[in-house]
């Protein structure tokens, strides 16, 4: 049974802190490194429902993909959900690592992940990582699909093939348009829309997006017909989720550790319900 330091060592070099984004936090938030590993479970969101699963679990470390101090904090009491968190962990012997940014532009990456539960074959990179000479590493992937499908269609398997949630999948562009190949991110993407323009793509799935940057970007494509497909945030990113437990389950086998990892399937994306608009303008 490994001790946590390895294990966040074998974690690091999937994930280097150091490719994470300046403004990102990243890297071991609870733990003690002498402490021993035998279950992991990984998650999207570090809130009490993650963390109750895990105490339920038996876990000994907790690996999500956003952070739960993004930014500083004078205060880790147990009257705020953040400081709660934190004594439910400290309490039950459970250390939380984060890995976002880094994980995000890492090979194999969030967005890696999402590709690979929509079947499209990833081409390259959206946004390449100037440090990586074999240009594998980057924001967003640019996809290939097997055989043209309609904007429709590709809605459809994303929403079937996404873990539902009340938003399901949004689209922006005509229904019908056939898309041989599209960008994709996982997470918040509409501040990719330039290098989605110049990728020459014909579709963008992320999360996310908002009204005015998502009416400029059709009216500025209106030439070319450029489809939008918005899923929810945390949908588009809990695929990376059991690619980061399968890439800890081989490091475990390959170093002969006992370990038992885990994926949440706890739904933590905040909106619960969805009503169709009905209503016409008045």
């Amino acid at each position: 049974m490994p001790r946590l330091s390895e294990v966040i060592a074998a974690l690091d070099n999937l994930w280097p802190a150091e490719r994470a984004e300046s403004w990102d936090a990243v890297g071991t938030v609870v733990g003690d490194p002498d402490q021993q590993i035998g279950r992991v479970l990984f998650a999207v969101d570090p809130v009490q429902d993650i963390v109750d699963e895990a105490v339920k679990l038996g876990a000994d470390l907790l690996v999500t993909h956003h952070p739960l101090y993004l930014r500083g904090t004078t205060t880790v009491a147990a009257s705020h959900f953040k400081g709660r968190v934190v004594h439910t962990l400290i309490k039950n012997d459970i250390a939380l690592h984060v890995a976002h940014t880094n994980a995000d532009t890492a090979d194999p990456g969030v967005s890696d992940a999402l590709a690979g539960a929509l079947d499209l074959r990833v081409v390259r990179p959206l946004v390449p990582d100037p440090t990586d000479p074999e240009g594998r590493r980057g924001l967003g992937r640019v996809c290939e699909l097997d055989h043209p499908v309609t904007v429709r269609e590709l809605a459809a398997r994303a929403a079937a093939r996404l873990p539902a949630t009340a938003q399901g999948i949004r689209v922006a562009g005509d229904p019908e348009a056939l898309v041989h190949t599209i960008a994709v991110s996982g997470g918040s993407g509409d501040s990719l829309f330039d290098v989605v323009r110049a990728a020459g793509v014909d579709a963008f799935l992320t999360a996310d997006l908002r009204h005015h940057p998502a009416a400029e970007f059709s009216a500025a494509v209106a030439p070319r017909p450029l489809a939008l497909l918005d899923a929810a945030h945390w949908a588009t990113e809990w695929p990376w989720c059991e690619l980061a437990a399968a890439q800890l389950d081989e490091i475990s086998d390959r170093h002969g550790w006992d370990l038992r990892v885990h994926v949440s399937k706890t739904v933590t994306d905040p909106w619960t319900s969805h009503s169709p608009s009905l209503g016409a303008p008045n």
